[in-house]
């Protein structure tokens, strides 16, 4: 199988590899058991180094370990062999944690033998879909694919079921300093929060305002535009050449054929122009004619 065809039946493969792990269940119902493949001593299975996944709560971990106390592993970990008798973790670190906090000398394990890409693949799937990672772990996962293993945007938005603005966009993250990465991280800012932050001049500051007043996302959003705008429009409106008619003129044909408020502003021989839009379908849209050029 090519690699482009085993990237794109990934996702959809993914239950088929390594069972329904964790997902919702409706009221009224029961989730059918998964049998392990074998029970093995839980100090030979150890954490996977590139686990997209750096943040467990304690709280919850505690919780999942009484459970764990009370009824036991319910749904294997998935693992695969790296050696005779040890095993990296694919799916399940979070159930290998709390069951060492439950005290559990053995666990229930599924062994697939895959290689580096694809166990990274089915770790990132895996969190993904059961939303398990922040909005920063989702994207250091999606940097990693790309680098490491040349995925495309495209080639991630299939595995994972969503577009490739959404990939795009969890990529734009990782621009921001470590300081507005941490709150991100510890969920003092959500992604909306921080995507508003990443072209501002000062988005450490920014980002401490948001938090500290509780701003919405869509407050957030105009906060930074203000921010962007002082920084680039430094001279009052009031103090500026007023634009000829052809510049006029200009804008407005280019306003009609996008459908967008665009400004012309002339700079010597030179000037910038700007396309204003107020959604990501609209900024998806510029990008699409752009690169169609």
């Amino acid at each position: 199988m090519s690699e482009d065809v085993s990237k794109r039946r990934l996702g959809r493969g993914l239950a088929a590899l390594i069972g329904e792990m964790d997902q919702p269940v409706p009221v009224g119902e029961s989730r059918p058991a998964i049998n392990p493949d074998r029970t093995i001593p839980i100090e030979f299975v150890a954490r996977s180094p590139k686990n997209p996944r750096r943040y467990f709560d304690e709280a919850e971990l505690q919780d999942l370990a009484g459970s764990i106390r009370q009824h036991g592993i319910v749904q294997p970990v998935v693992v695969r062999t790296i050696n005779n008798d040890r095993y990296e973790i694919i799916a399940g670190e979070r159930r290998w944690r709390a069951a060492q906090l439950a005290g559990l000398v053995e666990i229930p394990v599924i062994v697939r033998d895959v290689d580096d890409r694809t166990a990274l693949e089915l770790a990132i799937v895996e969190n993904v879909q059961r939303a398990d990672l922040n909005p920063l772990e989702e994207a250091l996962g999606y940097e990693q694919l790309i680098a490491e293993h040349g995925y495309t945007q495209n080639d991630l938005g299939e595995i994972i079921g969503k577009s490739r603005s959404h990939v795009a966009n969890s990529l734009r993250l990782l621009k921001l300093p470590d300081p507005v990465r941490d709150m991100l991280a510890d969920g003092s800012l959500s992604a909306g929060h921080a995507r508003a932050l990443v072209s501002t001049p000062d988005p450490v500051t920014l980002a401490k305002t948001i938090a500290q007043k509780g701003l919405s996302v869509r407050d957030a959003e105009k906060l930074a535009q203000n921010h962007i705008k002082a920084q680039h429009d430094p001279v009052p409106a009031d103090n500026r050449e007023p634009k000829d008619s052809d510049t006029i003129a200009l804008e407005r044909s280019l306003s009609d054929r996008l459908g967008l408020a665009v400004s012309i502003n002339h700079k010597g021989s030179g000037g910038q122009l700007k396309i204003n839009y107020k959604s990501l379908d609209q900024l998806e849209e510029i990008c699409r004619l752009l690169e169609a050029r």
